[in-house]
């Protein structure tokens, strides 16, 4: 089956390269939809926030932000004709490099009273923006659960202790505060978004449903 109708939906499913366990999304969006409005689909769905440029590579052509001087995103999915299990490229921030793979999964007919994008599901939180792209990722990733981590972890067992042994609940907890204590809430803070987080769906969809997608769009290139 081929993109051909301006009322059709297409059914996307977009994967996150070189992250293992893998981050995906599945989103339906309008067959019409532009190439610049998918990019703010794909920063909304994954967790993005738009802050870098992007392109899209399409048949070894690429389209993409306006700086880059490439093909106009303005371009309509529906002008590539594509057809099931097509797949084409998605990069997002030219020097951390995250590239997405996109596969048009199935089309279908836009329901009545029903508004698009949608989320469909998805699995594991995208990274933070800037940490030096997937080989960073995974290094950040990999420290947020060795050893340091640990010992961090048991400094604040420690300092638990230490406040539930005073039973002085007048006493504010900054009174057992040490800096010790206090650069290991630093650390482990740092941490938290290279720690495997749970996908929500419904978090996505309500954002689609407040437009962000469209404010992604616009913002900065």
């Amino acid at each position: 089956m081929m993109m051909n109708e301006a009322h059709e939906i297409v059914q996307l499913k977009v994967r996150l390269l070189g992250i293992s366990p893998m981050i995906w999304r599945r989103v339906k969006v309008p067959a019409d939809m532009t190439l610049r409005e998918l990019h703010g689909v794909c920063q909304v769905a994954m967790g993005w926030e738009s802050l870098h440029l992007y392109a899209f590579d399409i048949r070894g052509s690429q389209y993409g932000s306006f700086e880059l001087c490439m093909g106009d995103p303005r371009t309509p999915l529906s002008r590539f004709g594509f057809s099931e299990n097509d797949k084409f490229e998605y990069i997002y921030d030219m020097s951390d490099r995250w590239e997405h793979e996109i596969r048009v999964e199935r089309f279908g007919i836009a329901k009545p009273n029903t508004t698009y994008p949608v989320c469909m599901g998805g699995a594991s939180t995208c990274p933070p923006e800037e940490c030096g792209g997937p080989r960073g990722y995974l290094e950040r990733r990999d420290e947020a659960e060795g050893y340091e981590a640990y010992m961090d972890m048991d400094v604040m067992a420690g300092f638990l202790e230490d406040v539930a042994a005073a039973d002085a609940p007048d006493r504010p907890v900054s009174d057992f505060m040490s800096e010790e204590v206090e650069d290991a809430m630093e650390r482990i803070a740092a941490r938290k978004p290279f720690m495997e987080g749970k996908f929500s769906k419904g978090a996505v969809n309500k954002r689609f449903r407040a437009g962000d997608h469209r404010d992604l769009m616009h913002q900065q290139w």
